[in-house]
């Protein structure tokens, strides 16, 4: 299967249940977000792989319009219903790929991607794309899970069993060099870490047959040795975990 088809697949599957989990939709974290992205009155956003439009309208509370991106017809049916729940009107919705942008060049002051970056093949790309269409001295935001690069190859193997349209988590380091080789230099990190349980996990996930076994069973093992970089650590019949997550934003120069 195409890899833009699993993608589809697996976000059709949990929209709703995505949208609400409180993971995603922790407000002390987007306040840290939407901190970093500085939204002003006057911006013009861009929000790729959007999902259910969380920091989408977000960003349009404080900016002059805000642009939701995103592959999934069901995750743009989430964010649409959030627009409604809070009563914006400064919102557009595309289904598109986000590899190539359908957007002419320096179209947006304040370009941002979130939770989404561990989905792309090529990353480098994507970025790319973010920084063609930013205006010179724009914004560019990407958040996405980091963990530490010793750890990083077992955190991948964990997070492919539980969603096959996980590719690969790039550590702080290599973000920023990719920033780099996108002609974004010397943004600033941010780290901080995004907590939840296991079992609410994957009952909101899709896994392959017995994928779900195999996942538990790789917490179970980090437990008492942190080999995948989630802090895991039981609570009765549950374990509890917190994503490693890095705010990384630089200007376009």
């Amino acid at each position: 299967m195409p890899h833009a088809d699993l993608i589809r697949d697996q976000f059709t599957r949990q929209a709703a249940a995505y949208a609400a989990a409180q993971p995603i939709k922790n407000e002390e974290i987007l306040q840290r977000i939407l901190a970093a992205c500085d939204p002003q009155p006057n911006d013009q956003a861009l929000d790729i792989a959007c999902g259910p439009g969380i920091l989408t309208c977000a960003l349009a509370q404080k900016a002059k319009h805000a642009t939701g991106i995103d592959l999934t017809p069901a995750m743009l049916d989430q964010a649409r219903k959030l627009q409604a729940d809070q009563n914006l009107h400064n919102l557009t919705w595309i289904e598109g790929d986000v590899t190539h942008l359908p957007f002419a060049d320096a179209s947006f002051t304040l370009v941002t991607c979130r939770y989404a970056f561990h989905h792309f093949h090529e990353p480098f790309g994507v970025l790319k794309e973010m920084k063609r269409v930013c205006q010179p001295d724009g914004r560019v935001v990407v958040v996405d899970t980091a963990p530490s690069r010793e750890k990083a190859d077992a955190f991948d193997r964990m997070e492919k069993l539980r969603d096959n349209s996980h590719v690969r988590a790039l550590p702080v380091e290599d973000m920023v060099e990719l920033f780099a080789q996108a002609g974004l230099p010397n943004p600033k990190v941010e780290t901080l870490r995004m907590a939840g349980d296991l079992n609410s996990l994957l009952a909101r996930s899709y896994c392959q047959p017995g994928d779900d076994v195999r996942c538990r069973q790789i917490y179970e093992e980090s437990l008492h040795e942190d080999r995948i970089d989630m802090q895991p650590r039981r609570e009765g019949k549950n374990i509890l975990y917190a994503f490693p997550v890095a705010i990384t934003v630089a200007r376009n120069p």
